[in-house]
């Protein structure tokens, strides 16, 4: 039986108040009052104005405690489909990436995290877990990152895709500059827009929650060209940089803009030494969910060619949202499933540890 690695498992809460176990102190009454109305338990500040009318959770999913969420996800995702390996990450403590205060999102942050290894990690050895860091406080993103990078279970550093500057600005490099010393890849993963956080429709809101969520990878677009231009890559040449739920179908195309207008331009960027797609080939890689479905699936076969999506497409469930992608409908030509199935996932977290029962070519 193939292995599968599924990158983007989604560990939801019952209620945001299992984290003030975890929270600094300094912070326990102001996440309790909060500043704004709402809800007992809502997480403080989230600004979710895209949500799903189903909550982004299939069949409705409301689970009452952490029990029954880890329950459903053995039954309805690692069992069902035989998951090798589920990177968790995360849900709603995302949206910290939208708080104005920049201390208490990291606390937040931090308090998921402790969560996250402790209430999560131990149920089931098939997690791996994704750290989540609240990027408009680089400092304060870096140490958690140092905090604890060396986590065994730890594969990734991530954050939203939502944002007020491009992630390739100088200003998040303490961001970079952590994640490759403790040796992790930078995740993005769709979402974080609203609070301090750009609109993610370059032209402002749209009307409708179906024209948005098509248009979500506009963000993806500018972090991409942003890592790249700002060198990054050669910065940090150990350096990967992981888009979660941004689309696939996009990269080609803007690949072949970027290096088109280098090639004119290239005096405004000295520190480039190669193409933009040659960057983006080694060094980033992109989530197949949501994986683009045009009406004849060889036209989605020739874009995904153009970006070595042999090698770059690694495969994502996106469970438990709506728009969930199942693993025996992924349409990818069948010589590249090994590879986006599992091979390109273990190749780049490299603390992963396939059970003795696979055998790695």
């Amino acid at each position: 039986m193939m292995p599968i690695i599924d990158c983007d498992v989604h560990n939801d809460w019952s209620t945001a108040e299992v984290l003030l176990p975890y929270l600094d102190p300094a912070f326990r009454d102001y996440f309790i009052r909060g500043e704004q109305p709402g809800p007992p338990g809502a997480f403080p500040h989230a600004h979710r104005p895209w949500l799903h009318p189903e909550d982004f959770r299939r069949h409705d999913i409301q689970p009452k405690t952490e029990d029954e969420h880890y329950q459903f996800m053995k039954d309805h995702l690692l069992d069902k489909h035989n998951i090798t390996v589920g990177i968790l990450t995360g849900e709603e403590a995302l949206e910290a990436s939208t708080l104005a205060n920049r201390y208490y999102a990291t606390a937040l942050t931090r308090a998921y995290n402790e969560f996250m290894i402790n209430e999560w990690l131990p149920r089931d050895d098939r997690f791996y877990a994704s750290m989540i860091i609240a990027p408009q406080d680089p400092e304060g993103a870096a140490a958690e990152i140092r905090r604890l990078g060396s986590h065994p279970r730890i594969v990734q550093v991530l954050m939203s895709h939502g944002s007020y500057r491009p992630y390739g600005d100088p200003f998040y490099h303490p961001i970079w500059e952590a994640c490759s010393e403790m040796g992790l890849p930078l995740a993005i993963h769709l979402g974080g827009q609203g609070g301090i956080n750009y609109s993610p429709i370059g032209s402002g809101p749209m009307t409708f929650y179906w024209t948005t969520h098509a248009l979500l990878c506009q963000p993806a677009m500018s972090h991409l060209a942003s890592s790249i231009a700002h060198g990054v890559f050669e910065k940090w040449p150990n350096m990967k940089l992981i888009m979660i739920e941004c689309g696939v179908a996009w990269v080609p195309p803007i690949l072949w803009r970027l290096d088109a207008n280098y090639k004119a331009l290239r005096k405004e960027t000295p520190w480039l030494k190669r193409l933009p797609s040659e960057y983006a080939r080694d060094h980033v890689r992109v989530t197949t969910q949501p994986l683009e479905q045009p009406k004849n699936p060889e036209w989605l076969h020739s874009t995904l060619e153009a970006m070595d999506g042999k090698n770059t497409l690694m495969f994502a469930s996106d469970y438990p949202h709506w728009d969930f992608d199942d693993p025996t409908q992924l349409g990818i030509p069948k010589d590249w499933r090994d590879n986006v199935f599992w091979k390109n996932a273990l190749e780049t977290y490299t603390k992963i540890k396939m059970p003795a029962s696979v055998a790695a070519d």
